[in-house]
């Protein structure tokens, strides 16, 4: 008989649980179990992974961005929708119009006109990149050196073959030619490249330095103040100290320069409150990786992927590059349009972040103290003294744009060749009176040689001893030929071409070009050498600069060796993989890049870690000082050498950023053939990098401790609060006693 009594309370039973407990579940039962000393343990050793993944994953997305995205927007520039204007006799300019469209239909965008004077101006308004005015035989092609040598010369080559096809008489003239004291354009790019710079990194150091800083009513006058000071430090450097920058309009520049500066400091505020630590990756994003090319300014937007011509209507980059270009070049012409876009993007900073701060506080006015991510940005605590604090934070920035816009600027814009070696071959008399002709012509742009044998001369132009040779007609051989290495440099073989060119035609003598290393379809221009260089130097010290910051337990040799062979075998790997298969630049050569690209990295990685064990985050000046300011300009990669200062000239031979190009110069090009002597450079600063390291660190161990900063007790902002996270002490002190600091 079945007991129906209750069960009392003694008797009663939990049901159990017939659904299975899930992962999370398991390990959320897990955690409870354990005392809060494990906890705190098991949240420290989660973090330390954390940190360690951060290490890796933060410099492959930079990579990832500057090479990855420079080599998409700029390897292989092919002309679409170029916009050309053509006018003149009629039956002429209709065959020459079929011709041109028939030779490659997506290539030009062409608009017949009534007359030549409708046809000049859109070239001088800037919306035609050229304009062909065909009459009685001559087609005279007009172009704008003012909107972009880089355009120029594609409509030239655009255009020449057209005209000769015809049979008409090619004549050109610049309508807008570039200054004297700026005949590459550079002036612009490089000022437009250090007001962004000068825009967002104050604001990414100080939200991990100083964090009060970034209350909207201390953010907006310091930034304010901020941008006048760069403003004048544009205006001195590229006024009286180089020269670029004419008098009469160094103040409309300054307005410009100021302007810019805080429209993209507000910007960056607004970015930093949504994003935190990562408005700094969103800042290169926008700002480098799509700001830059879309611009114009380096390269003609018709020969990049149609996406940088939407992103020209928007972004502050094209605004700021626009903006220098038209009070540098045009008189302040159609500056209107790009300040507007400078304005709008300042209100809009501005007004976003203060809606966001007065939501935040109205949700919850009382928020935590913020702690710091970067106490110190020298190699010790953090100062005790606000004024040296806020000093440092001045200073650094402001030594990078000084850096920026005086070094390279100053390196490369005056472009006149001097003494590029060319060979003269021929019959030893006729030679030398070729050379002592064309030496009083050419002032010193030219240092001639005589040779009598084309195949030797053929040999040195390959080994890039020579930049080209002129071999003079004969009986046997009446055409004359000029040999270049476009592998050695395309600029060189422009300079080399145009000049013997002229030559040739003014003595109507028939010639023909032989490149000993023509360059390959997928970079016409030898783009890829200064990215892939780039590449290889900037993973060495952003893995030094990350890993110190993020994780300081990895300082010490014993364990930092390890993890920088690591990621110098990741990070060559990776930078191939960006050029060869996803975007195309360049193609096999694994081994022999991977190689090269390891022991680049690793010794420019041994670099930082020196300059980084004597001035923690400050290390930053002179690391990019050398590699990037010094080493980009004296590489070769920009200019050819015989373009540069002789200052630049000697760097060639020492610095990292010339040996890494020209052994990946040397790996693609040529076999390998002068490699080793590139590695060697490169080896000789890993090793006494090394070394230098070891002594440092027996004098002074290295810092492996995070250190946790506690503000003032003070109310914080919105701002404030949201721009660091709260401080977990005992989890802090937990993490120390597992790394053993």
């Amino acid at each position: 008989m079945t007991d129906l009594t209750p069960p009392t309370v003694d008797d009663a039973v939990a049901p159990a649980d017939p659904r299975p407990r899930t992962r999370a579940e398991s390990k959320a039962a897990h955690a409870a179990s354990l005392s809060p000393d494990e906890q705190a343990a098991m949240r420290a050793k989660r973090e330390n992974v954390g940190r360690l993944v951060a290490v890796f994953v933060m410099p492959l997305l930079i990579l990832s961005m500057l090479i990855g995205g420079y080599l998409f927007a700029m390897h292989a520039p092919t002309p679409h929708d170029m916009p050309i204007a053509v006018a003149g006799d009629s039956q002429a300019v209709e065959g020459f119009v079929t011709a041109l469209e028939d030779a490659d239909p997506d290539a030009v965008d062409l608009d017949v006109l009534s007359s030549a004077a409708l046809a000049t101006e859109r070239v001088t308004d800037g919306d035609a990149a050229g304009a062909v005015v065909i009459e009685n035989g001559t087609a005279t092609l007009y172009t704008a050196g003012a909107f972009g040598s880089s355009q120029a010369s594609t409509v030239t080559k655009l255009v020449t073959p057209e005209v000769i096809e015809q049979g008409l008489t090619l004549q050109t003239e610049d309508l807008l030619p570039l200054p004297s004291t700026d005949t590459a354009g550079l002036g612009a790019i490089f000022m437009m490249s250090a007001l962004l710079m000068a825009g967002y990194l104050p604001f990414s150091f100080v939200y991990s330095n100083s964090p009060e800083l970034l209350r909207l009513r201390r953010a907006v006058p310091l930034l304010a103040g901020w941008a006048a000071i760069i403003a004048g430090l544009i205006a001195l450097v590229t006024g009286p100290i180089l020269d670029v920058v004419p008098g009469d309009v160094v103040l409309p520049l300054m307005g410009v320069a100021w302007l810019s500066v805080f429209a993209v400091g507000s910007v960056q505020l607004f970015l930093t409150r949504i994003l935190g630590p990562m408005a700094a990756l969103a800042s290169m994003l926008l700002l480098m990786v799509l700001g830059v090319p879309s611009s114009g300014l380096s390269m003609s937007i018709h020969t990049m992927p149609p996406i940088y011509g939407f992103l020209q209507n928007f972004l502050p980059a094209p605004a700021i590059g626009q903006s220098l270009r038209s009070v540098l070049y045009l008189d302040g012409a159609g500056a209107s349009l790009h300040i507007l876009v400078l304005v709008i993007g300042a209100l809009g900073g501005l007004l976003l972040t203060l809606t966001i701060d007065t939501v935040r506080h109205q949700r919850n006015p009382n928020r935590p103290q913020a702690a710091l991510n970067m106490p110190a940005l020298h190699s010790g605590k953090r100062p005790r003294s606000k004024g040296w604090r806020y000093g440092m934070l001045f200073a650094l920035p402001f030594l990078m744009v000084t850096m920026m816009i005086s070094v390279m600027l100053g390196a490369m814009h005056s472009t006149t060749p001097t003494d590029v070696p060319v060979a003269i071959v021929g019959p030893t008399e006729q030679a030398e009176q070729m050379a002592d002709a064309l030496t009083e012509q050419t002032d010193d742009v030219f240092a001639f040689t005589v040779m009598t044998d084309a195949d030797e001369a053929r040999d040195l132009v390959y080994d890039r001893e020579l930049a080209g040779a002129f071999v003079l007609p004969s009986a046997e051989s009446p055409t004359a030929v000029l040999i270049s290495n476009g592998a050695a440099g395309t600029t060189t073989q422009q300079i080399v071409t145009r000049v013997f060119t002229a030559i040739t035609a003014a003595q109507q003598l028939p010639m023909e070009a032989e490149d000993v290393s023509p360059l390959p379809a997928g970079d016409p221009n030898g783009t890829s050498l200064i990215y892939l260089a780039m590449g290889w130097v900037m993973g060495g010290f952003l893995i030094v600069v990350v890993s110190a910051n993020a994780m300081p337990a990895l300082r010490p040799l014993k364990r930092l060796l390890p993890v920088l062979a690591v990621w110098s075998l990741v990070g060559s790997a990776y930078v191939w993989i960006i050029a060869a298969p996803i975007v195309g630049a360049i193609s096999g050569h694994f081994w022999p890049m991977f190689g090269a690209g390891a022991l680049a990295i690793f010794c420019v990685s041994l670099f930082a870690t020196l300059l980084e064990r004597l001035l923690g985050m400050l290390a930053l000046l002179p690391v990019i000082g050398i590699l990037m300011f010094l080493g980009m300009p004296a590489s070769g990669g920009t200019l050819p050498v015989y373009m540069l200062p002789d200052a630049f000239q000697r760097l060639h031979q020492i610095l990292p950023m010339p040996a890494a190009l020209e052994a990946i110069r040397s790996i693609l090009y040529f076999g390998g053939d002068t490699v080793g002597a590139h590695l060697l450079v490169l080896g000789i600063w890993g090793i006494v990098s090394l070394v230098l390291v070891m002594i440092v660190d027996a004098i002074r161990p290295p810092r492996t401790a995070i250190e946790v900063v506690i503000p003032d007790a003070v109310s914080p902002s919105p701002a404030a609060a949201d721009a660091v996270p709260p401080v977990d002490a005992e989890r802090d002190a937990t993490q120390k006693e597992l790394v053993g600091v």
